[in-house]
């Protein structure tokens, strides 16, 4: 078998079978076993993903949503109103102007979201260089069994040209 991968190696890419990227060697596998070679990237990504890592996805899925956006504004607005308006009858709201509590816990929440924000971004660059490694192969393998087709179109011809004369 090894033979057939180097035959095949040389043949398509002109280098010997175990010089090869290991991309190029699972497309070569791919053509020796006529076997498809796409893969899901979104499985393979997503079954490698901690607990941890899929939290920060969910987290930062929500906290860029308009959903969010929509609770965090009630939220501000209820705090500033309960504090200014309703609260002015006791001794002590339990926040006042300029409202420190709600600027400490506003940046507590900034400074937690935007780690969290950059764990998802990052896992996505992740999973975007697995899927531009996955159309690699796929469009290499595709490159290679035109390459074959063409060959097996011009063996043909010739056999025909041959034939007929």
């Amino acid at each position: 078998m090894n033979e057939h991968l180097d035959n095949l190696a040389e043949e398509h890419l002109g280098t010997p079978y175990n010089e090869l990227e290991e991309n190029q060697q699972n497309v070569i596998d791919s053509i020796a076993e006529s076997a498809p070679i796409v893969e899901n990237v979104n499985e393979i990504f997503h079954e490698q993903l901690s607990f941890g890592q899929r939290l920060a996805d969910k987290i930062s899925a929500f906290g860029g949503s308009w959903t969010f956006i929509i609770i965090f504004l009630g939220i501000l607005f209820s705090w500033m109103v309960i504090n200014s308006f309703f609260l002015v009858g006791a001794k002590e709201p339990f926040d006042p102007y300029p409202y420190i509590l709600l600027n400490l816990v506003l940046s507590t929440i900034a400074a937690l979201q935007a780690p969290v924000i950059m764990m998802s971004q990052n896992r996505q660059t992740q999973k975007d260089r697995l899927d531009i490694s996955e159309n690699y192969k796929v469009s290499l393998k595709t490159d290679l069994e035109i390459t074959r087709l063409h060959q097996k179109i011009d063996d043909l011809t010739k056999s025909l040209s041959v034939q007929s004369s």
